[in-house]
């Protein structure tokens, strides 16, 4: 008997060819489409239901996923994930832009709906694996299921993925994982997929790719206040700190002052007290420079004690390794940089690796420049 598969179809063209590859493989296919918010709460968010469909397409990656499915003659599911998205997904975003923090909601994302609840759901249609199209690989070792970089490095996914656990990885395929971006549309187009143009989709999906802050604003009340420098004077006013992450250069509104130089301003702290915005001039500014980090909900993917593996640590998605140590003292984890890094954000994830391997990785809690605790 064929073995059966059940995937994530999304209506992209990385799903799309990941569930033709299973295909020809000769395993049983079923794509499952899941709904993970609600499209009419954009009417009531943003009080305007005729810009619904361009801020939450998710029928239109229906009607593209089923097309797909159509096309490579496999079944097609839609599944409901709206409570669980919101319960274990959305609140945790909201929350932590409650604290000031610039949350990652992807990783949450694959931890508990697209390799937890997809995964119980999967299992009621009896299947033998679950599949996505995540450019990651995974490989069997007598320690279990490991977690290793996707093969194109500039669309590498493993740092989404670091919040699974090896029961999580168990009996999960990632079809694309071995391949570049170029290889998978060339694939799509020589298979004549119908998402094989479609332009990868950015932001988050319950958000879409503009209208950020005025979507936030339904659910967070702004607080307006507060843009100062270093030395405490005010230069102009936020709109909410919840806007605003370390680093960030665009959206101040700063320009032109007299007394300063034409240097561009960003970022380098927060003080959620005072309600205040610190900003400094200079792309690398002294403050924006961290030597370490805490870190909370940490996930260890493989057994064993990684501290004593030659670590590197990913900051931010896409960003470069960055040699680490990492101790565990006073039922913290502290991750200690080996040089100086910029912008290590609150709220975001460092995820360890060891070669090719991805270890896991926690949320970053606090961050220092030596001793001194940084408000960020």
């Amino acid at each position: 008997m064929k073995k059966r598969v059940i995937i994530g179809l999304s209506g992209g063209v990385d799903s799309s060819v990941a569930a033709y590859l299973l295909k020809q493989a000769n395993y049983d296919v079923i794509g499952l489409f899941m709904v993970n918010w609600d499209s009419a709460a954009n009417h009531d968010v943003l009080g305007n239901p005729n810009l619904a469909d361009d801020l939450c397409p998710q029928e239109k990656d229906y009607d593209d996923a089923k097309n797909v499915a159509d096309h490579i003659g496999i079944p097609l599911k839609r599944v409901d994930f709206i409570e669980e998205y919101w319960d274990d997904v959305f609140t945790y975003f909201l929350d932590e832009y409650k604290r000031g923090r610039t949350p990652n909601p992807d990783i949450m994302c694959n931890k508990y709906i697209k390799f937890e609840a997809f995964k119980r759901h999967a299992q009621n249609l009896d299947a033998d694996y679950i599949a996505m199209g995540h450019y990651a690989r995974i490989e069997d070792s007598k320690e279990g299921p490991l977690l290793l970089r996707g093969l194109d490095a500039n669309k590498d996914q493993s740092y989404f993925l670091s919040q699974l656990t090896q029961s999580q990885l168990k009996d999960v395929l990632f079809p694309v994982g071995h391949l570049r971006k170029q290889d998978v549309r060339k694939i799509a187009k020589e298979a004549k997929l119908p998402t094989a143009l479609k332009k990868d989709s950015t932001g988050i999906c319950f958000i879409g790719e503009r209208q950020f802050n005025e979507f936030l604003k339904n659910y967070l009340p702004a607080q307006p206040g507060d843009i100062i420098t270093l030395e405490g004077e005010r230069i102009a006013a936020h709109q909410g700190l919840m806007h605003y992450t370390i680093g960030q250069r665009k959206g101040l509104g700063i320009g032109g002052l007299k007394g300063y130089s034409d240097e561009a301003w960003f970022v380098v702290g927060k003080d959620l007290n005072a309600n205040h915005l610190i900003v400094a001039q200079g792309y690398h500014h002294e403050r924006l420079y961290a030597t370490s980090c805490t870190l909370e909900g940490v996930n260890i993917i493989p057994p064993g004690d990684i501290k004593t593996r030659d670590l590197t640590a990913k900051f931010r998605y896409r960003q470069k390794d960055h040699a680490v140590d990492l101790s565990f003292e006073n039922g913290m984890y502290h991750v200690v940089f080996k040089e100086p890094i910029r912008a290590v954000t609150p709220g975001q994830s460092c995820v360890f690796y060891d070669g090719e391997v991805c270890l896991g990785g926690g949320i970053i809690k606090d961050v220092y420049k030596n001793d001194e605790r940084l408000l960020y």
